[in-house]
């Protein structure tokens, strides 16, 4: 975790706290992800099938040696008087362009493979960046909980001192302690949801379990406008960009490139063979030269040539599930984007800051006693079911514009 200590302990906020941005934690993602060091692996394993497909076949060397000789009641005899030896070398040399197609068949399980990898880094990139917004919109939230526990225990405390002395009723003490306790029970479970939430992002850029985490959106985080993207240009995006959909294509080429070197599996290879006999043919010292060339009377690859025809019409029927899905998941996302961002933008944005000034003047006229306490904690519980609402809605906010960036595999919202 060397990178970490080099480029994020300068914007810690404690001794024990990270201060991580959306850029700095996709960069861990990127170095550190677990499933995309592992598909990494199968890629290289992918290319060392190139390696292997290149390779040509052995030779083969032959010798037999006299063992006994009988009548010298000699071993291993070599001798033109009274030893034998034979010896052959062969080499199978294959035919139809088996070894070319066997190359090609590689390089596209290395493309299948490549293109799993990036299908995979935009799914993960995906649960990251939507995993990220929603934790820092709910340690948003949580900081309103924190500022109203803290205001309602200030409260709960005078208010006690209060009826102690006789000037209010023991009914407003029970409702501030029912509204704080409510308020507590409310905190935990979203701190919960938190903490869950950052386990997650710890998982996906390997930061250290025990490490807190204060997430910080920078302005530059703020995603352009929706309506700078018209569907069919997503669309369009989509179709050039999506892993998945190049991976349902480099399917269907992988089954095309398998159904031809099956084709050519029932071709017979042949081999040649060049051999010496010292004394067992005519004439001694005998010099031959030999080929061996499978007849293909019964097994001429046919099971094989089949199965390599199913796959390919099963790769195309994926292939098309692939873009219809494709065109759905788009179309499904940016409507539900711009529905998002149409509420967004008929909200007024000045609306939270007016309440936030709103709350601060109720408390005023509360602890002036120019209004009663139940109109208070109204005041109060509207202003943190608002702060939610809205924190919630950035969120969705954000999400559904990272949705589009996942569904067309590009990376439109930054």
């Amino acid at each position: 975790m060397g990178f970490l200590l080099l480029g994020l302990t300068s914007v810690s906020i404690a001794q024990d706290t990270l201060k991580l941005d959306l850029r700095q934690a996709e960069q861990l993602f990127l170095k550190e992800n677990y499933e995309l060091i592992a598909q990494r692996y199968e890629t290289e394993q992918a290319k060392a099938d190139v390696i292997t497909a290149k390779l040509f076949d052995n030779p083969e060397l032959n010798y037999e040696n006299l063992f006994y000789n009988h009548e010298t009641k000699k071993f291993l005899e070599t001798s033109m008087a009274t030893g034998q030896y034979a010896a052959s070398i062969s080499q199978l040399i294959k035919l139809a362009g088996k070894r070319n197609k066997n190359i090609k068949l590689a390089n596209t399980g290395v493309k299948m493979s490549s293109d799993a990898y990036f299908d995979l880094m935009r799914t993960l990139r995906y649960d990251l960046r939507s995993n990220f917004y929603k934790t820092y919109y709910g340690q948003q939230s949580a900081a309103v909980y924190q500022e109203q526990i803290k205001a309602l225990e200030q409260l709960l405390n005078a208010s006690t001192q209060q009826y102690n002395m006789g000037n209010i009723a023991l009914k407003d003490v029970i409702r501030i302690k029912s509204l704080l306790y409510n308020l507590k029970a409310e905190y935990s479970t979203l701190m919960n949801d938190i903490e869950d939430l950052q386990t997650q992002l710890r998982l996906m850029t390997r930061i250290k379990a025990d490490t807190p985490l204060q997430l910080v959106l920078k302005a530059e985080d703020q995603h352009n406008e929706l309506s700078q993207h018209p569907y069919l240009a997503l669309l369009d995006s989509a179709r050039a960009n999506r892993a998945d959909l190049q991976l349902s294509k480099t399917s269907v080429l992988y089954a095309e490139r398998n159904l031809s070197l099956q084709k050519a599996m029932a071709i017979p290879d042949v081999e040649l063979s060049l051999s010496y006999d010292l004394k067992g043919n005519y004439p001694e010292k005998y010099t031959g030269l030999g080929i061996t060339v499978p007849l293909p009377l019964f097994n001429r690859n046919q099971g094989e040539i089949k199965k390599a025809r199913v796959a390919i019409e099963a790769a195309q029927n994926n292939l098309s599930q692939q873009e219809s899905l494709l065109e759905n998941e788009v179309y499904n996302s940016y409507r539900s984007a711009l529905r998002t961002e149409q509420l967004y933008q008929s909200l007024d944005q000045q609306f939270n800051g007016d309440f936030q000034r709103l709350i601060t003047e109720v408390t005023k006229n509360f602890n002036s006693r120019n209004i009663s306490l139940i109109e208070f904690l109204d005041f109060y519980d509207s202003y943190k079911e608002n702060t939610l609402q809205m924190n919630n809605l950035r969120y969705e906010r954000m999400n559904a514009k990272e949705e589009i960036n996942y569904v067309t595999g590009s990376v439109i919202f930054k």
